[in-house]
């Protein structure tokens, strides 16, 4: 049994059977017309050997009356089959896009809930080319992999019992050159789904090569380097080339060999039914018979060899659709999770330790930070000393390493997800506009908020006179990822969004760093109105955002340095004082 990653054939389609029996009324019936097709292919062998036989043997029965009644037969299998036919090409195909729909949705569901940890790792082109090429090829193998391998039984079994009616020794003789064939098809086709899945892997490079190198045109432009994007896409797309040449060679050999048996067959067929015949053993109809069954048997296996190629795609497709679903969400509701109750706002970071998953980088050890409800706290260091960290840690965007977070006496991962990021606010630095509107961006802080909601978040965001501006004011188009906005608009709609939402705790992470003076004083007062009786948690590298909250930490790289007012710490001539005059450590007091 072919085996991959974990996952052998079986296993494969015991996991992908609860998708298809989803729609089995739908299936069954597709099976019951592929019967029905089968019903003409063997039937013709029937009423060819009556013809032949009766001409042979009983010429005075075979009138116009026997011919005509067997066309009549023969043109009513021919109706049900294409009615039959019909139905399989179009509600079979339906099946098929209805599972498709299924497991992109589940599959989709499942990385909306992977932590950020899981995307610092994954390529979103490999993402991008499982959640859609991948699975495309799951509709055709959700439709022919059960009819195909359906048809063929019915065909070989009821070709079988015929024939061993006429004779039962030349009836195995063919025969027997099935098990063999079945035993070199399968070590063939192993080749070819290993080279399938080698494809699929190269087709998820090539999108991400792709996805970085437009997303960062402007770099490439700007450095002057699209011979290095090229020179890189051309060996991707070389290697791309040459495992693609080494699918088609599988699938060739596959090919090749199972036409040496279809030969192999025929001879057989050729030799013992002539050597029958001579001796009697078998009439001149039957061999008829005999020769039209074993081509419909060779056709049915042709017809299977062609879906080997669907059925290699398909299950690849599935193999990597399960290596997504299989791998464990990091970040969970509890069993016993409860909704967060907000009373004040109180945030307890308690004896906290943290540090990344992926490298064991070590950056939080033992951190104990008390902020009061409604108090707007800074966090400033030099880079790498964990602000940021903490910013996430709040919302379980990572998940502490030991120690707690408590929100007004709640351990953060005994509450819902969606409870308690529904109470947080968050403006990063790295700000993200989806495509769509101006208006559309600014609701995402609260589906189905009204016009005026929004225009009034605008405002408050400073955001409002410039989209007035606009083209098409609030219906303008932003482009993929806010592309037509420039840096300081793109914030403020950010801004926006959070000042619709409108929550509780704010946590904002460098929120005003791409906005020029007027803009950056203008959201300073907005955001001094809005977090007034909320609990605010500000990162921030330039200090003049800082400087009236109502107190500062300064973390460093044994954690919490220094912590007071501006005044307080300016007084202390400490890391604060260096960082707010800009003197070097080396040279500090």
């Amino acid at each position: 049994m072919n085996k991959t990653n974990g996952y052998s054939t079986k296993e494969l389609l015991r996991r992908f059977a609860p998708y298809l029996f989803r729609y089995k009324k739908m299936l069954y019936l597709d099976l019951f017309c592929a019967a029905l097709t089968t019903l003409c292919d063997i039937a013709l062998p029937r009423i060819m050997s009556t013809l032949t036989n009766t001409a042979m043997y009983n010429a005075a029965q075979l009138t116009v009356g026997l011919v005509l009644r067997l066309a009549l037969l023969y043109t009513v299998l021919r109706i049900v089959d294409a009615a039959a036919y019909f139905y399989m090409s179009s509600h079979g195909h339906i099946m098929g896009v209805h599972i498709e729909t299924d497991m992109r949705m589940d599959l989709f569901d499942h990385l909306e809930h992977q932590s950020d940890s899981y995307y610092s790792n994954t390529k979103i082109g490999q993402l991008m080319g499982r959640i859609t090429s991948d699975l495309f090829d799951v509709t055709e193998f959700a439709h022919h992999c059960p009819e195909e391998f359906f048809i063929a039984g019915i065909k070989i079994l009821v070709a079988f019992v015929i024939l061993c009616q006429s004779s039962i020794v030349l009836t195995v003789i063919i025969f027997a050159c099935v098990p063999l064939m079945l035993v070199v098809s399968i070590h063939l086709n192993h080749r070819f789904r290993a080279a399938s899945k080698k494809q699929r892997v190269q087709i998820g490079e090539l999108n991400s090569q792709v996805e970085d190198s437009l997303l960062g045109e402007k770099v490439v432009k700007a450095f002057t380097a699209e011979e290095v994007e090229i020179e890189k896409f051309h060996q991707g797309n070389e290697k791309f080339r040459d495992i693609k040449t080494e699918r088609y060679y599988a699938m060739a050999n596959y090919a090749m060999s199972t036409r040496l048996f279809d030969g192999l067959m025929y001879v057989t067929t050729i030799i013992a039914g002539g050597l029958f015949l001579v001796y009697e053993k078998i009439n001149a109809g039957d061999l008829v018979a005999y020769i039209l069954y074993v081509t419909t048997m060779i056709a049915t296996i042709r017809r299977i060899v062609e879906f080997a190629e669907q059925f290699s795609s398909g299950i690849t497709g599935i193999e990597r659709f399960l290596e997504i679903m299989d791998t464990p969400i990091d970040i969970v509701d509890k069993p016993d999770a409860k909704e967060l109750k907000i009373d004040q706002g109180h945030i307890v970071f308690d004896h906290v330790d943290f540090q990344y998953p992926d490298d064991h980088n070590h950056v939080l050890h033992d951190l104990c930070l008390d902020i009061h409800p409604g108090e707007n706290l800074a966090l400033v260091g030099e880079s790498g000393g964990g602000k940021t960290t903490m910013a996430s840690l709040i919302p379980r965007f990572y998940d502490t390493t030991a120690g707690r977070i408590l929100i007004d006496g709640q351990d953060v991962k005994d509450v819902t997800l969606k409870s308690l990021r529904s109470v947080i606010g968050i403006v990063q630095q790295d700000v993200y506009l989806f495509s769509g509107t101006v208006a559309e961006n600014i609701a995402y802080g609260k589906p189905g908020a009204t016009r005026e909601e929004i225009i009034a978040a605008a405002k408050l965001a400073g955001a409002d006179t410039f989209v007035q501006e606009l083209k098409n004011g609030y219906d303008t188009y932003v482009g993929e990822r806010g592309v037509k906005l420039s840096g300081g608009q793109k914030q403020r709609i950010s801004i926006a969004r959070v000042f619709l939402k409108n929550p509780p705790i704010l946590v904002l992470d460098e929120a005003t760093s791409a906005l020029d003076n007027e803009s950056e004083l203008l959201i300073e007062q907005s955001l001094a109105k809005l977090s007034q009786g909320r609990t605010t948690l500000t990162i921030a590298h330039r200090l003049t955002t800082i400087k009236d909250a109502d107190r500062i930490i300064v973390l460093g790289k044994e954690g919490i340095e220094e912590e007071g007012s501006h005044e307080e710490l300016l007084k202390n001539k400490g890391t604060y004082y260096r960082l707010w005059n800009g003197i070097p450590s080396e040279t500090a007091e």
